[in-house]
């Protein structure tokens, strides 16, 4: 290193962080998508390395998966050497991009001198290798009947690549024979890392919300929990402000996890945007974060310090299946059934509903010139695709990224229709219905008052992360009971129209 580097004032996450602005000015937009990164900010960077507690031992060695230009490495560096405090730093920096390495290079240099002046030392190496298949390799040597000897780690920070993996893929090939079942590369990097962790290591990183809910996750939150205690989850108030220069729309959360710790209370800390400006802190029972009769282990951020309105109320405590409802997404799957679609109502032909026809509480059927058909012929081929015409409460399966609510409840009102004997449900409503049957009217505007309620759709925003509302999903809430929800229904269709204000207030009469 050259001496003269070391009589310069040095600010080490700052230089990374404009290495970080001009290597992504580099980076051509395919790029960024084939590999799915997206590079810290120093405020983020900064935030992540304060989470983990004093090391217990001088001698530290650090996985930095997906390095990018360093900047989580040199906020950890930085973070460390405050004082005096002559830590040994080894690490070990993953980064297959050649123009993102030129930078590592010159930041990992940098993060050596901060260290030598703390009276500590940084030895790194880079490895411009896939993290996935080298990884996979040491951690299922791990589990072999003669076991390798691999030097884990005592630290882990990481802002690993979003991608889905196919299930058919090499990437998938390798996590396999590690014994890891996931379907996105984020999961898998941070699945992979836990492994190679030694017990009491701590990892910290920056990943999508999208594993907290969902089938697809819950191998990998099985893993997740069974492998390490959940310490610390930070949650943005603001979606888009944790990659704010990539104009980022997946909603972030921090995450900080011990290897093989007892699990405990978590704390869970809150801040509208990368500022950390308003950061505000809560400690919760585990239980309140994965509840114990939970099989889906869903994982529940609480947004606020107060109790969970639908938590506390005993009222709200029953499944769909002891009501006797069920719910699916409409079977009626558009592009498969081209043949049968018809722009407007016509002769053979039964109603087919949209998201579209739906407005708050009112339906709107047929739409005259709209994008989406009205109609689906009623045949042998399209028979068992249908439902019987009546009363059913619609949840779209997907809300915009901009509107305030996630959960859209909507009733099918079946006057509406005439005398038609069936309906066809098209695949991005989720419905409720009994045995694939109507329900009651009270008992449909009673789901639809319950489900648009303020509370609830508190509650879904505890464990889903993202616009999507799964069948799942409803399936695994807690309801009133039946006859609540009928007696809701009836004080509905004597209100006529609803506000937000008067939902809300039944509800917490229902729930006293």
């Amino acid at each position: 290193m050259p001496e003269a580097l070391l009589k310069e004032p040095l600010n080490l996450l700052s230089r990374a962080d404009a290495s970080r602005k001009i290597a992504n000015g580099k980076l051509k937009v395919e790029t960024k998508s084939a590999f799915g990164q997206y590079m810290t900010p120093a405020t983020v960077a900064s935030f992540m390395a304060s989470l983990f507690p004093a090391p217990s031992s001088q001698n530290i060695r650090l996985l930095d998966p997906g390095a990018g230009v360093g900047s989580l490495t040199s906020a950890f560096v930085e973070h460390l050497c405050k004082g005096k405090n002559g830590y040994r730093i080894d690490l070990d920096a993953y980064e297959i991009d050649s123009v993102m390495r030129s930078y590592l290079e010159k930041n990992l240099d940098l993060c050596e001198i901060t260290a030598a002046k703390s009276g500590g030392s940084v030895a790194w190496r880079i490895i411009a290798e896939d993290f996935i298949t080298e990884a996979s390799k040491k951690a299922a040597s791990l589990n072999s009947l003669w076991p390798e000897k691999v030097d884990k780690y005592t630290h882990c920070i990481m802002n690993p690549p979003y991608k889905k993996i196919s299930s058919a893929s090499r990437h998938r090939a390798c996590l396999r024979t590690a014994g890891i079942e996931t379907v996105n590369l984020y999961s898998a990097f941070v699945a992979l890392s836990l492994l190679l962790l030694e017990k009491g290591g701590y990892l910290v990183a920056i990943i999508p919300r999208s594993f907290c809910n969902g089938p697809y996750y819950r191998p990998f939150r099985e893993f997740m929990l069974k492998h390490a205690a959940v310490r610390r989850i930070h949650l943005f108030g603001s979606r888009n402000k944790a990659f704010r220069e990539d104009k980022v729309l997946q909603e972030n959360i921090i995450v900080a996890l011990e290897k093989g710790g007892l699990q405990k209370g978590v704390t869970v800390s809150t801040s509208t945007d990368d500022t950390f400006s308003d950061t505000f802190i809560s400690d919760y029972q585990f239980r309140e974060i994965v509840r114990e009769d939970d099989k889906e282990l869903f994982i529940h951020i609480p947004a606020t310090p107060e109790a969970d309105f639908l938590d506390d109320a005993k009222a709200f405590n029953y499944s769909l299946s002891q009501l006797g409802i069920q719910v699916s997404t409409g079977p009626v799957v558009d592009f498969r059934m081209k043949d049968h679609l018809k722009a407007m109502p016509e002769a053979g032909t039964v109603p087919l509903l949209y998201p579209c026809h739906f407005k708050g509480q009112s339906m709107q059927w047929p739409i005259v010139g709209g994008k989406k058909p009205n109609a689906i012929l009623c045949n042998k081929e399209t028979q068992k695709w249908l439902y019987p015409n009546g009363f059913y409460t619609v949840v779209r399966r997907f809300s915009s990224k901009e509107e305030r609510r996630r959960i859209v409840a909507s009733v099918v009102a079946p006057a509406v229709f005439g005398g038609v004997e069936k309906l066809g449900l098209e695949n991005h409503l989720n419905v409720f219905h009994s045995n694939k049957g109507p329900l009651t009217e009270a008992l449909a505007r009673g789901l639809s008052v319950f489900l648009n309620s303020t509370a609830v759709d508190d509650n879904f925003r505890r464990f889903s992360g993202h616009t999507q509302v799964n069948a799942t999903d409803l399936k695994l809430m807690k309801y009133p009971s039946r006859k609540a929800l009928i007696e809701l229904g009836q004080w509905a269709i004597k209100q006529g129209e609803l506000t937000q204000d008067m939902i809300d207030e039944e509800m917490e009469r229902i729930a006293e």
